[in-house]
């Protein structure tokens, strides 16, 4: 006969192994089917951190510098980005313009934009020196890759995600940059540039440049960065189909459906629920119906945050961003459809 204590203790194991299994039929469906891989998004891809705002300061026309302060911060190369939630709650994209080695703080400044969609006048006129504000990131889809020589094309504000990749370039390196801007009195960081000796740096103001002059005979194998308005990256890409591009707005186009759209419907594999998103809506405004906590950002298709894994279907890709490898199973969900009648996401 086994002793009261062994069947006592064997008792409370199987029902402490029960409830175990209850609870994790109830937070997955699926399970105990194999299990899938990760998702791509749909939780934080790096922790959020709350940051005060040390410095702030008008380095030119129309243009604020803001220095944010913590300790111990994520590591991150010339090209990178964060998000900034602003005190309202908008949530916008600025290219870290200071230095990779400081683990101290992040630098980036942000333009004036008179018909924008509000988050740049938030900047300008509620964020003051000792503000606290929540920072994600940093995450660089503009990296500084290595390349026999650089050309860098920036209008105005681009010159932000630039700097660093200047600043990072190993002493000798075969580069140029040609620097446009409405006036000089807006292009930041013009002294700073300076010192990189004229034969390096061409800055033109008041007009557009002269891209066939400027741009002329380059160095066989050189990498073209550029960063601007959409005219000018427009007028780049015309040149070099193969330039890398960092955009700060997205192309004008909706988030949501489309003349000629039609309905479609949405499996959510991991959460075991159909659903369906309206011609004149998106897959985004439908998941977070069921899903609030889904992560998402500009809602136009250019940050990446709402990027989600597409297990079955095919997708009609309206983003900014995705690689063509990235598109082949997945999509951002905040613009993208389904070109048939059915997508099925890992989510």
């Amino acid at each position: 006969m086994p002793k009261p204590l062994t069947v006592a203790v064997l008792a409370g194991a199987a029902l402490l192994t029960r409830r175990a299994l209850r609870r994790r039929v109830r937070a997955s469906p699926l399970w105990p089917l194999p299990a899938l891989d990760p998702p791509i998004s749909g939780r934080p891809r790096t922790r959020a951190l709350r940051l005060r705002v040390a410095a702030r300061e008008t380095v030119a026309e129309g243009v604020v510098q803001l220095r944010l302060e913590g300790t111990d911060l994520p590591r991150w190369e010339p090209g990178a980005h964060i998000d900034l939630v602003l005190p309202s709650g908008l949530v916008r994209q600025y290219s870290l313009c200071g230095d990779p080695a400081d683990t101290s703080s992040y630098t980036v400044a942000t333009r004036l934009v008179e018909d924008g969609r509000g988050g740049s006048r938030e900047v300008h006129e509620q964020v003051r020196e000792g503000a606290e504000l929540e920072v994600r990131g940093p995450r660089n889809r503009f990296p500084l890759v290595e390349a026999p020589s650089y050309v860098f094309v920036v209008g105005g504000i681009g010159i932000t995600p630039v700097l660093p990749m200047l600043r990072a370039l190993p002493e000798g390196a075969d580069w140029r940059l040609v620097y446009a801007g409405r006036t000089s009195n807006s292009m930041p960081f013009l002294e700073e540039l300076a010192e990189f000796g004229a034969d390096r740096v061409t800055v033109v103001s008041g007009r557009r440049p002269e891209l066939d002059a400027l741009l002329a005979e380059l160095p066989e194998g050189a990498v073209v960065y550029c960063c601007g308005p959409e005219g000018l990256m427009a007028a780049v890409a015309e040149r070099f189909p193969d330039v890398r591009l960092e955009r700060f707005a997205p192309r004008a186009q909706l988030g949501g459906g489309t003349r000629g759209d039609t309905a479609f419907e949405v499996e959510l594999l991991r959460s075991g629920r159909t659903l369906t998103v309206p011609a004149d809506s998106t897959v985004l405004a439908a998941v977070r119906a069921e899903l609030p906590d889904t992560l998402y950002s500009c809602e136009q298709g250019f940050c990446g945050t709402c990027q989600q894994r597409v297990v079955e279907g095919e997708v009609e890709h309206r983003d900014e961003l995705l690689t063509d490898a990235e598109r082949d199973d997945s999509m951002l969900i905040c613009v993208s459809r389904a070109r048939g009648e059915r997508i099925v996401l890992d989510m």
